[in-house]
């Protein structure tokens, strides 16, 4: 079973059930389904064929739910791209990644044709209409005139009677979506999930979560984040649940969609629970048909839950995923108590286990590393073989996260991978923003740090030793504006006469956040 064939069954089973909401859209499961078949077909035609890689340069909409099941459908490889990347980071991602073909928006035109002539191997840019004011501004034909590789989406579709071959026999060790995560080396690496490990995972959350056909599911996070890809996408629809989907996070469309369609599940990052609770014109009342609140992508600080759950009279459920999971491993348990500050405990079919250095179980209660095993954990890093040897060893994930568990086996994130930032959700690896701030010409070196911020949990501060006393913090922030995606920029950029260094010559990064955290 895989997901693409497990949306054929429900739609054969509950066509007229409504699939999704989006704005002033809705769509049955049949529909659905049928425009799933149609797309693949589109693709077929296109002469793409099993095992080929598309990306997908797209924000939270139906043309997302339907280019991934519809490549899935054909056995071709999905690469899901942040679409508020920069053309690098976008770049980078497609060109490592192999991609023959982009799905991508008619909003986003101008920046995939700032890159498409580095782009060699993509051979077809899929356009879908956004529908967006904006997009008005763009010249479709004129830059389709000079690109004979842009194809539009909804020319592939309307063709009259396309046939589909049909699913192709895909095994369930074969992958099916690579997940771009960053990496301490600056580069991002690719997570390669199996058809197993989607479906799995998505089952066993939607299972654990007593997720049916009657749930109706805010659909907030960003699509291509695998925290939304599993949780409130495929989890949902292997049961048969309505997505309503949200093109992008405010407290205001939360409010209003509540009130409109009376949803039963929520899931969020911690900074939207945040803005939610503190949002002035937000009526208890409008949230009161939620049955349960998912948190994850960071931790949830227990003040804001207790004063979230004390506020809108619901439970918060934190968990714990990683990209190379699929991402869930644990989820606090909705049929014995929570215990706030935890991540919850194992869901089914996967095992979660705390190790010192040499991989051998500490005692309960006693700090470690958190490591994972299961139909779950990854197949490994797209062409990065010494990667994906460190990272899975014996059968088990090790997650560089740092935990301990209790005697009822419910788990505490001790702390997060030593030098990860999380702002709002999203990870930032110093190194990344740190690579950027070295090509610059007037900066000798660089380190960044993150430090506590009131509402993104997290913000980017950076310090910086340069050799030009006329380069202004306005200067950097303005140069990285230009290379980083809008989450990464630092909030804060500093000037020092030199950084903290061992005696080798390293950049103590832990030495430089205690002190700043010290002052």
């Amino acid at each position: 079973m895989n997901i693409s064939k497990r949306l054929e069954q429900i739609a054969s089973e509950k066509a007229d059930k409504t699939a999704y909401h989006f704005l002033d859209q809705s769509s049955t499961y049949g529909e659905l389904n049928g425009a799933v078949s149609k797309f693949a077909s589109g693709l077929e035609q296109l002469g793409l064929k099993k095992g080929d890689h598309i990306a997908l340069v797209l924000g939270n909409s139906p043309h997302f739910v339907i280019g991934l099941y519809g490549a899935l459908r054909l056995g071709l490889k999905v690469i899901p791209v942040n679409p508020i990347y920069t053309p690098d980071e976008i770049g980078y991602i497609l060109r490592n990644g192999d991609v023959k073909a982009i799905v991508t928006l008619d909003l986003l035109l101008p920046l995939i044709e700032k890159m498409h002539h580095l782009l060699p191997d993509v051979q077809h840019f899929i356009l879908c209409e956004s529908g967006d004011e904006r997009a008005k501004g763009v010249d479709v034909e004129k830059i389709a005139a000079v690109n004979p590789k842009l194809k539009s989406f909804t020319g592939v579709l309307s063709k009259g009677d396309v046939s589909f071959s049909g699913q192709p026999e895909i095994d369930e060790e074969e992958v099916a979506i690579i997940l771009y995560t960053s990496g301490t080396t600056g580069k991002p690496k690719g997570a390669m999930l199996t058809h197993k490990n989607i479906y799995t995972n998505a089952h066993d959350v939607g299972s654990y979560l007593k997720m049916n056909e009657e749930d109706r599911v805010i659909t907030a996070l960003p699509m291509f984040h695998v925290f939304c890809l599993t949780v409130v996408l495929n989890a949902p629809l292997l049961t048969g649940a309505t997505l309503l989907i949200v093109p992008r996070f405010s407290p205001k469309e939360i409010f209003a969609l509540s009130k409109e369609f009376q949803p039963t599940v929520f899931a969020g990052v911690p900074t939207m629970y945040n803005f939610l609770y503190q949002f002035p014109e937000g009526n208890p009342e409008d949230l009161s048909s939620l049955r349960l609140c998912i948190s994850g992508g960071a931790s949830l600080p227990v003040a804001l839950l207790k004063n979230f759950e004390k506020k809108f009279n619901v439970m918060i459920s934190e968990g714990y995923g990683l990209s190379e999971a699929s991402p869930v491993t644990c989820f606090n348990p909705l049929d014995r108590p929570r215990k706030p500050g935890s991540i919850g405990t194992s869901i089914m079919n996967i095992e979660n286990k705390v190790v010192d250095e040499l991989g051998d179980e500490v005692p309960v209660g006693q700090v470690g590393e958190l490591i994972v095993r299961g139909p779950n954990v990854m197949k490994g890093y797209y062409k990065m073989e010494e990667e994906t040897a460190a990272a899975i060893r014996d059968g088990w994930l090790y997650t560089g996260d740092l935990a301990r568990m209790d005697e009822e086996g419910y788990f505490f994130i001790v702390d997060r991978k030593k030098e990860l930032i999380i702002v709002g959700g999203y990870n930032v690896y110093p190194r990344e923003v740190e690579e950027v701030l070295y090509n610059h010409p007037q900066i000798v070196e660089a380190a960044v740090i993150g430090v506590p911020d009131p509402e993104m949990g997290e913000a980017v501060s950076c310090y910086v030793v340069k050799n030009d006393p006329s380069l202004s913090e306005d200067a950097v922030k303005e140069y990285c504006e230009k290379h980083l995606a809008k989450y990464k920029l630092p909030s804060h950029i500093e000037f020092l006469e030199e950084l903290p260094k061992n005696t080798t010559g390293k950049i103590l990064r832990r030495a430089l956040k205690e002190q700043v955290l010290q002052s």
